[in-house]
């Protein structure tokens, strides 16, 4: 049976808060295969991984991530709202999550959060920091905004984009061939065997998200996805050793 991606949703962000170092370290001990996260860009121009523009529920402070620097936003306290344990967790930067990937054979799914806020010169920063690190060939740009992983895919075609989207894109596979896209980040309701394998027949995988509970992760497994996004790696890593899928 093939490799199937054990992709960690924002860290494993079922056992510490979401996009932060805690929960990077975490899914890798977890049996985390893949890392998603999301990126977005302060107002000096750094790359900072937070799922929301605001940074009210993760960082307790009322403005937008646009609007700070990135001296003001790592003062802020990202830990403390999931348990007081993570009391001192900072919003990290891409570049850090760079630095601790980079030494193990894990991928990365960037996901580019540009379709509420617009963040000019995303996608050039983005891709320029990932080749600065040489993992080109591990990074998948994600975006619910396909304008932009056009613009990514023209900016780096080595680079393998996946589009976000919800129920009811019809033939899916034949957009994200259209896009140049190699993979679908599909609601997993949006997931059936007979669309998997005909995405699979030209190329594009199903990495659908996101998939906490095992009955519902059993079921995509059936059905031959490339990969689960999920806040729980732990319970993916334990299935698919008890299916002898090989992670990875």
């Amino acid at each position: 049976m093939k490799a199937v991606l054990n992709i960690a949703h924002r860290g494993a962000s079922g056992h510490a808060p979401e996009n932060t170092m805690a929960a990077f370290e975490r899914c890798i001990e977890l049996g985390a295969t893949a890392i998603e996260t999301d990126v977005q860009m302060t107002s000096d121009g750094s790359l900072v991984l937070i799922h929301d523009e605001s940074l009210a529920r993760t960082a307790g402070s009322p403005k937008l991530v646009k609007d700070v620097t990135l001296e003001e936003l790592q003062r802020l306290d990202a830990g403390s709202w999931f348990d007081p344990a993570f009391r001192g967790e900072r919003v990290p930067t891409l570049r850090e999550l760079l630095e601790l990937v980079k030494p193990y054979s894990l991928l990365l799914n960037l996901e580019l959060k540009n379709g509420v806020v617009p963040y000019p010169g995303l996608e050039e920063a983005v891709v320029e920091e990932v080749r600065r690190f040489g993992m080109s060939d591990r990074v998948i740009l994600s975006s619910f905004n396909h304008y932009s992983l056009v613009k990514c895919k023209r900016l780096a075609p080595e680079v393998r984009t996946g589009i976000l989207y919800m129920e009811g894109l019809y033939e899916p596979w034949d957009y994200a061939s259209r896009i140049g896209a190699e993979a679908l980040h599909a609601y997993h309701y949006a997931v059936l065997p007979e669309w998997v394998a005909q995405a699979a027949e030209r190329g594009i995988a199903y990495h659908p998200f996101t998939v906490n509970e095992p009955a519902e992760m059993r079921r995509l497994l059936a059905a031959g996805v490339s990969g689960i996004i999920t806040d729980y790696p732990d319970r993916l890593a334990e299935l698919l050793k008890d299916a002898e899928v090989p992670g990875g």
